[in-house]
Parts: structure tokens; sequence; C-alpha cells
């Protein structure tokens, strides 16, 4: 049995392993001739580590997380601490840690996991067809591939996801931009071992540790669409958008690199429910765009590696019947991670001014709980508890 997967990316790449661990025959195919990561790092929260764990990457992921034992939010203004708190509950309830990593090194550990040379590079894919026994892709290079089934993790701008759905699909702008990147290590800004955020005026600064004494920043500023803004301006408009901010945002600023900064304008997919035609399904940002304020898109798409490769091998009654119970398992899981991040976008970044007023003065009688339940109940949601 063969399958045929469009995308390289950490979904893609997570169904490969994943199909292959119980014995299909997996072909993958990436449309840039070169692995080039979108985003400085990722964090995965342990829903995400107990499904790399599962495809036999615990010891690679640890090598390549920082340690982030505390989280803390602090003024934007004064940069006192308005709460920090162990995340010691957390990972003593869900039985996993937390691991913020670079995106490329994860993006590679999962390609050298599954082997590189068996990679199909600058195969960029434009039309699929299916009978009843098979799929065939072809590619914008002319050449074609069959399989037993297709599976497009061919991210945000899927080319396939308007074939399964049937009618085009429209990314939402969220309204703000995010600037991330990776820099080294400076306890005068952050401590080594804490998720810091400095929260204000609908925008955020955070820093979380990556393996490798490195910092992932990031900035998030609620932002026009279509600014014409780029690495030659990039320092000098930080500055501006944080001005009076405190002491470590300025800090922070002046210390990154802007040729290796991102500037990302966020969007989000409106939630569907038909992941599936046939013998053709998505699996990831195809299937479910969202914005980064949980920190989930990865650790969905692991789920939807782990959860595609347990139906396909529990299940006799045909390659179309297992991926219908696949997106049965998943919609509403995706559609509820995809409403909790944009909830959590529209409260950061002010969408309401009062509820965000409101929240940044209920952090500072946070001790904790509140938003360690959260998180928890985001985990035990996924499909390894």
């Amino acid at each position: 049995m063969k399958a045929l997967i469009i995308g390289a990316g950490i979904g893609g790449m997570s169904a490969a392993l994943a199909l292959r661990a119980c014995g299909y025959q997996t072909e993958v195919f990436e449309s840039v001739k070169q692995i080039k990561s979108v985003g400085a790092a990722i964090s995965i929260w342990p829903n995400g580590v107990k499904c790399l764990n599962a495809l036999g990457l615990r010891e690679e992921i640890k090598a390549l997380a920082g340690n982030m034992a505390w989280m803390a939010y602090h003024d934007f203004a004064t940069g006192n601490v308005l709460t920090r708190f162990s995340l010691s509950p957390l990972v003593e309830r869900v039985g996993e840690y937390p691991s913020p990593v670079a995106r490329a090194e994860l993006q590679q550990m999962l390609i050298n996991h599954y082997a590189a040379e068996d990679i199909r590079f600058g195969k960029r894919a434009i039309r699929v067809e299916q009978h009843s026994d098979g799929v065939r892709v072809s590619f914008d290079d002319g050449s074609q591939a069959c399989g037993d089934f297709l599976i497009a993790a061919d991210g945000t701008h899927s080319v396939i996801r308007d074939y399964v759905r049937g009618k085009p699909t429209e990314r939402r702008y969220a309204g703000y931009v995010n600037w991330n990147g990776l820099v080294t290590i400076d306890k005068s800004v952050a401590p080594d071992d804490q998720w810091t955020t400095f929260v204000g005026e609908g925008k955020r600064v955070s820093l979380m540790p990556v393996g490798g004494n490195r910092f992932y920043f990031f900035f998030d500023v609620p932002l026009a669409k279509g600014l014409a803004e780029d690495r030659s301006s990039l320092k000098q408009d930080l500055r501006r958008y944080f001005s009076g901010w405190a002491e470590p945002v300025r800090k922070l600023i002046e210390l990154i690199d802007p040729q290796t900064t991102n500037r990302v304008e966020i969007h989000d997919i409106e939630p569907f429910m038909e992941f599936v035609k046939g013998r053709v399904a998505l699996l990831g940002d195809a299937a479910h765009s969202t914005t980064p304020d949980i920190g989930q898109g990865g650790c969905t798409a692991m789920e939807d590696a782990i959860v595609l490769a347990s139906t396909l091998s529990s299940h006799s009654l045909g390659i179309e019947d297992a991926l219908l119970r696949y997106q049965n398992r998943r919609n509403e899981r995706a559609k509820d991670l995809i409403l909790k991040a944009r909830k959590r976008c529209d409260l950061t970044h002010a969408r309401d001014p009062q509820l965000t007023a409101d929240w940044y003065l209920e952090l500072r009688s946070e001790t904790g709980e509140r938003v360690l339940e959260g998180m928890c109940q985001t985990i035990e949601g996924g499909p390894l508890g």
C-alpha cells in the first residue's frame, strides 16, 4: 500500500514517518528545491512532544529543546512582573515537558529520520486525479506519481485543498504583524529557563529558550495589512512601535539581526469540516490553518499524523472508509484549536480594548492556576492524552 505525501514540512514528514512505521510505502514530494523553514522556532507543547516520542524521536527532541520551567508576564512600561509561576504542575498533570525548539532543526531532524534522499524536491503539485483503486498527482515539471492514496500536507496555501473542498478557501487576516527570530541568550533581557512575555497597548514581546543557548523571540503589533516594511527598516520600525517600553524590550531590539528576523502578517482560515475526498486527505495547515497565539499549529499537524496512521492501520473497510474516520476524529479538534487561538489573538491584540485592559489587571492577581488549567485542557484533548 503506497501513500503519496505532498509537502515535507512538519506535518508531511510526521505523516511519512508515522505511515512508514505502520508498514506503508511512502513517497514525499516537496515543491521547493531546498528546504527553507518559515518561522524561527516553534513551541512544541506536551501533546506535540508525545507525538514525536511515538515516532521514536524522544531523545532527539530533548537534545534540541530549551528548558522552559517558568512562565511570566511583565508590564510593558515598567518591566515589573505581573505574574510568574512554575510549569511543573502542567508537566506533572499531562506527563511531558514543553519543548521549544528552532524550527529548522526540528524539520531537519524529521527529514534525517526519514532519509533526505527519499524526498523528491522541486515537485510542485498542480493536479490530482483519483479512481476506484488509486490516485495520480501531476507536477509542474510534467512528471506524475501514482499511489493508493494521497496526503496533502502542502501548507496554508495548499493547492490541493480546493480540490478536496470543491471550492476556494480564503485566508483571513488576523489583524497583527509578527516579527520573530533567534538571538543568543542574554539574562539581562530575560531568564534562560522561562517563557517571558511583556504585554501592553495591545502588543506583545515574548522570549522562549531553545537549544544552543538561544532565545526564540517575537514581537506582535496590531497593524493594517500590506504596509511597505522590510528588513531595511526593521529595527527602526520596532523602535517606533515599542517606544516607551521597558529596557529589556529596547535591548532586545538592538540585539536582533534584521537579516535573520522574519516579518509575517498573521492569518488563519475559517474552520471547515471536510478534510477528505475519496482517497485524498488534508493534513496540517492545509486542513486547519491557525494563528500562533496558543502555539498549537505544529502540534496539531503532528496529532493529525499520529491519528492518520493509527486509523489506517487499525481499520479494514478500505482506504476511503479509514480516511473518513481520520477526518471525523480530527475536524472538531482542529476547529476547537483554531477558535481558541482566535479568541486569544483578539484578547492579546486588543480587538476589544476594554477586555484587554481587564486582562492586564487580571494578570496582576494570576497565580498560575487559570492559565495552566487552560493549557492542560488543550494538551489533554490530543490523541495521546
